[in-house]
């Protein structure tokens, strides 16, 4: 039987929209090399973008 890996060993990407980063998941197993964004939130546009309140 497989043993399981730690989170922390697993792959990271930063996300494109809210520059935050975002761990490999199973379900992009296949496509990992073009995902760019951590969540449909972010994909869509609407929101996460950090703005700065200086």
């Amino acid at each position: 039987m497989p043993r399981m890996r730690r989170k922390s060993d697993l792959p990271t990407k930063t996300c494109a929209a809210c520059g935050l980063p975002f761990t490999w998941r199973k379900k992009w197993e296949r496509d990992w090399d073009n995902v760019r964004y951590c969540s449909d939130r972010c994909r869509s546009g609407k929101g996460g973008a950090k703005k700065d309140q200086a």
